[in-house]
């Protein structure tokens, strides 16, 4: 019965040309090598390698055996190696999913650098804004949540990634940039730009309008950030958007933001998290990721103070 070690055998012959040299290489006594070769010979029923000539030569069958080690044993060291990263959680997937539009922002390039250190690793989003995300990830149909609301449930948490302050945006023209004391009486007589997700999930909906029980006088949806931006500039509503998208186009002069003060001396501030199971930590993969979110929380956290 031909093994793996007859294949490696064999190469190690080519190589080497000998059969002490080979016995070296292969750490067996040239005995051993011999006692393979003999098994090759009995089970073919010809002669193998020839083992009286120097360098020692192969004959047809042994060519052949040769060619099946250059195919074979390339693929079983890749496997070995492929098993290894896997039993070590080195390989895997994670899927994330985003309450936020705009996360994307600074999220992408968080991604990249991973990739780097873990190629072997296939990250995937899961399509859409799903209704109930918190639950979906609890029964494992994506591993990663960005969400500024986290729920308490059995066998999931949540980290802190950055605290941030959802800005009015407005035109330059627009009345609202010249008043002092913004009222959430002023904002809801305006058309509220939003993107297309449940109300409870926009910031200026879930903390202003929802609790002082107003609604916007129209809400107009958009998917592209970079449209929302170009109906605000040009005076078809407002919008409500983290400060880290506004400022991007404020410094480009294409809006302006005000800070939302009905909403609190400080403004409309929501941190947002990273939700995942607990028991994905223990995936050597997984726990890279959140130690490359936490490094990106602290180095946020400082530029900002």
């Amino acid at each position: 019965m031909l093994e793996i070690r007859h294949l490696k055998t064999l190469l190690a012959l080519r190589e080497h040309g000998s059969l002490v040299a080979a016995a070296n290489d292969l750490c067996l006594t040239p005995s051993a090598i011999s006692h393979q070769l003999k098994e090759l010979d009995h089970w073919y029923g010809t002669e193998v390698v020839n083992r009286r000539s120097r360098p020692v030569t192969f004959s047809n069958v042994g060519q052949r055996l040769l060619r099946l080690a250059d195919d074979v044993l390339p693929q079983i060291q890749l496997a070995q190696s492929d098993i290894t990263r896997i039993v070590h959680g080195q390989t895997g997937r994670i899927i994330f999913s985003s309450e936020c539009h705009s996360c994307f922002d600074w999220l992408m390039p968080l991604l990249n650098q991973y990739r780097h250190q873990y190629p072997d690793v296939d990250l995937d989003f899961a399509s859409g804004f799903e209704a109930n995300p918190h639950e979906l990830l609890q029964t494992a149909e994506f591993d990663l949540l960005i969400t500024a609301d986290p729920i308490a449930l059995k066998g999931v948490e949540y980290f802190p990634i950055f605290e941030y302050e959802s800005r009015l945006v407005l035109a330059s023209t627009h009345p609202l940039v010249r008043v002092e004391q913004i009222t959430i009486q002023q904002l809801a007589e305006e058309t509220l730009i939003t993107y297309p997700v449940d109300k409870h999930r926009l910031d200026i909906m879930a903390k202003l309008f929802i609790p002082a029980n107003i609604q916007p006088k129209h809400i107009r949806t958009t998917d592209l950030t970079q449209m929302l931006i170009q109906l605000v500039a040009s005076g078809r509503g407002i919008a409500a958007l983290p400060d880290w998208v506004v400022n991007e186009y404020e410094q480009k002069g294409w809006v302006i933001s005000r800070r939302l003060e009905c909403a609190g001396e400080k403004g409309l501030r929501r941190t947002l998290y990273a939700g995942y199971r607990t028991e994905e930590k223990e995936k050597d993969y997984f726990a890279g990721f959140l130690k490359q979110l936490q490094k990106f929380s602290h180095q946020r956290t400082h530029y900002y103070m």
